[in-house]
């Protein structure tokens, strides 16, 4: 079931030459440009107009690249914070919740942003498409995106590694539009993201796409467009923990064009994004003052993500190099490249639930702690104005409040498959 909406208007723009052309459905990259670069949204509309809350994230449908709002979504929710503000001495300290708290407001069934990403990707498929959507991902993701293809009748391809089948919860079994392959046990989000590679090339399946898709990048940044408008002004300092970096990408594109917008100041909010260590590419390749990622050992990269507790964090390669990935954002913006322990994370995520009152998930106590961490030690002013993104939290509650139900995955792949035989038996699921 879909509401009826007129399609946002907007056209797209190769970040590397700042060539603008339309959008053919589907794009993912420039036209006939051969450099690696992302590709931006530019909306007809350059002020944002906030539609009411029964919009649920459509309420910032401006400035989403969608042609159809699908029923279920819920928008970020900004809050000022008086916990955790006074605990650590912050006077302006702003709480930016995707997950599930419906007594803020937020009911993020599947308890995480990428919710956002979810029902921004799926309006942007028009009906037309006829294909079926892959997606890969560590556990959130995934969880997202079968939450709202199963709510809204879309077919999906989940490619997940088998270790993180737990995240596959929901309050409901997910209907049949919605399947799922693993990469096996010891395997990681890499090695999953080269199963769906090897799908996404089959007649009648189409890649998400990743950081690539506006559709993603710009359903993350209604977590900035959620703060600035519930705040009056563009945040000084942004904390978000990263895998990918796209969702620090996707804040530093909505700081841009609310810039543009006229109305909430000038300023670029700094990008303080965090790491889980030992798992730490992106502030290695950072800290080296490189664009390009430092070579990283296969089973080394394993080895570290099995030991960190923010699983989701697990990108080995992000787009982070790529023209207009983050790289460049933390370079235009400013900011840093923070690092928590699971220690400092878990203290973070238990303060949180002390202070404020939910519970949040491991990757939101990762950028919890580099902010404890910075408050502590000098490296932000005490009354700048800060958003904290938490983007995942209210599970436990959640569970708490529901039976639960487990998507079972209907194939398992070696780590290295044969891709002639994943096309084989995948071409039977659907």
């Amino acid at each position: 079931m879909t509401s009826q909406f007129t399609k946002t208007r907007y056209q797209l723009q190769s970040l590397k030459t700042g060539n603008i052309f339309d959008d053919a459905g589907w794009t993912l990259d420039a036209p006939g440009e051969t450099d690696p670069t992302l590709i931006r949204a530019i909306y007809e509309k350059k002020q944002l107009e906030v539609k009411n809350d029964s919009f649920g994230i459509y309420r910032f449908a401006d400035w989403l690249p969608v042609c159809r709002m699908l029923k279920g979504s819920s928008a970020p929710v900004t809050y000022k914070s008086e916990g955790l503000a006074k605990e650590l001495g912050l006077s302006n300290l702003w709480i930016t919740f995707s997950g599930w708290w419906p007594e803020k407001g937020a009911r993020f069934k599947t308890c995480s942003f990428k919710e956002t990403e979810a029902y921004s990707v799926c309006g942007r498929m028009t009906p037309e498409m006829n294909k079926i959507l892959v997606v890969a991902s560590a556990g959130n993701t995934a969880r997202a995106f079968a939450q709202v293809c199963s709510d809204n009748q879309i077919p999906l391809l989940l490619c997940v590694p088998e270790d993180n089948l737990d995240a596959l919860w929901f309050d409901a079994p997910i209907k049949d539009c919605v399947k799922l392959i693993c990469s096996k046990t010891g395997s990681d989000y890499f090695d999953a993201i080269h199963l769906s590679n090897i799908v996404a090339g089959m007649e009648g399946f189409v890649a998400e796409g990743g950081a690539k898709n506006v559709a993603r990048r710009d359903g993350m940044g209604t977590t900035m467009l959620s703060a600035t408008t519930t705040i009056g002004q563009i945040p000084e300092y942004y904390f978000q923990a990263i895998g990918s970096g796209t969702g620090a990408i996707a804040a530093w594109e909505a700081n841009l064009r609310l810039l543009a917008d006229g109305r909430f100041g000038n300023r670029k909010m700094k990008l303080m994004v965090s790491q889980n260590i030992p798992f730490v590419p992106i502030h290695d390749a950072w800290k080296a003052g490189s664009r390009a990622m430092l070579p990283l050992d296969d089973n080394l990269a394993r080895r570290q993500v099995e030991e960190i507790d923010a699983k989701v964090l697990s990108n080995r390669k992000p787009p982070y190099p790529i023209f207009g990935g983050l790289f460049d954002a933390m370079n235009d913006a400013g900011g840093d490249i923070l690092l928590a322990t699971n220690e400092q994370a878990g203290a973070a995520a238990k303060l949180f639930l002390e202070t404020e009152g939910n519970d949040i998930h491991p990757a939101a106590a990762v950028a919890t702690a580099t902010l404890i961490e910075a408050a502590k030690n000098g490296a932000i002013d005490k009354g700048a104005l800060i958003m904290l993104n938490i983007t995942g939290g209210g599970e436990q509650k959640f569970k708490a409040e529901n039976e639960l139900f487990y998507l079972k995955p209907a194939l398992v792949f070696d780590m290295n498959p044969d891709a002639e035989l994943v096309k084989e038996k995948v071409g039977l699921l659907f």
